[in-house]
């Protein structure tokens, strides 16, 4: 019996893609749910502190397939990659950036063995730790050759799409927008950005604002836009209704559970798969099309998404 229904259930994922483009699905108004936290999942096994999550692309995929599969039976129709930290500027603070294209590689395996065509895969870019000129000492030209060659090795592994998450520059996310671009013009690019709550509304720590990273995001040829860190639920309900103020753009919101609190060397994050699930209610109503998690959300947290936007498509 617990076979059949495990085999009805990816039936219904299967018939639930029909291998259909991810943004036909969304300009027909579709909601899709994302996964949650990776970095998070791999603190429970076994990753230390200041040892870079990409490690385990060369040492254990096994792990990263592991994680992919309980995303994918939470309800995922989205499965990023453990590629956050993966552009060669970033993987050079660790003296790795000679394994730029066999972590990437394999981090997009790992999670197709898994997946097959039963969810998209998209491919994690977060920021490359430098500072751009004339704040930090780096050239924009250097940047973008690094997203580049990020984008060449992911996309090279047949990504369905990707995701340059976690910004808060707006001249770096536009840098990476365009190196997907320019790698692959047809593959989705989304584009989310961490804001901070203030008295004067929410503004990344560069100063971005919701309205200017809505309309620049766009006009750097970002195809879905939106926000993902730094804030509990609640605030990224409020980040996703100004996004829908200055975007035709798809949103996702990637909410974090809440603002972990520290536990020994451990954080601990406050909001439980429940409240997460009944809130979602609200992102649905507002109009968002991807809803995922971020730091601190699990399977369970994803489980309950789904199981909400189900009940309120």
């Amino acid at each position: 019996m617990i076979a059949l229904m495990r085999s009805n259930k990816l039936k219904n994922l299967r018939e639930r893609f029909e291998v259909k483009p991810l943004l036909d699905r969304l300009k027909n108004g579709e909601i899709l749910v994302a996964d949650g936290a990776i970095g998070t999942m791999l603190m429970n096994y076994g990753l230390k502190p200041g040892e870079p999550p990409e490690t385990f692309n060369l040492t254990n995929t096994r792990i990263l397939e592991e994680i992919a599969s309980l995303y994918l039976d939470a309800g995922a129709d989205i499965i990023q990659t453990n590629t956050f930290g993966a552009s060669p500027l970033r993987l050079s603070l660790y003296s790795l950036a000679d394994k730029t294209e066999e972590i990437n590689t394999r981090a997009v395996l790992a999670v197709r063995k898994v997946v097959k065509d039963r969810a998209y895969i998209t491919a994690s870019c977060g920021p490359s730790g430098r500072l751009l000129k004339p704040y930090g000492d780096i050239e924009p030209e250097e940047v973008y050759s690094s997203f580049e060659r990020q984008m060449k090795a992911l996309i090279s592994a047949r990504v369905d799409a990707i995701c340059i998450e976690t910004m808060m520059d707006l001249k770096e996310a536009a840098l990476a927008v365009r190196a997907a671009k320019t790698v692959s013009p047809s593959t989705p690019v989304m584009a989310t950005m961490t804001f901070d709550a203030t008295p004067r509304g929410f503004y990344t720590v560069m100063g971005v604002s919701v309205r200017e990273a809505a309309i620049q995001l766009e006009q750097s040829g970002a195809d879905i836009i939106g926000s993902n860190c730094g804030n509990g639920i609640e605030n990224m309900i409020k980040i996703g209704k100004e996004f829908k103020k200055y975007s035709h753009l798809p949103i996702s919101i990637r909410s974090n559970a809440g603002l972990p609190e520290m536990q020994g060397d451990k954080p601990v994050y406050p909001e439980t798969p429940r409240f997460m699930g009944e809130k979602v209610k609200e992102l649905v109503l507002s109009g968002v099309s991807i809803i995922g998690g971020c730091c601190g959300t699990t399977p369970e947290h994803i489980r309950a998404m789904r199981e909400t936007v189900d009940l309120n498509r």
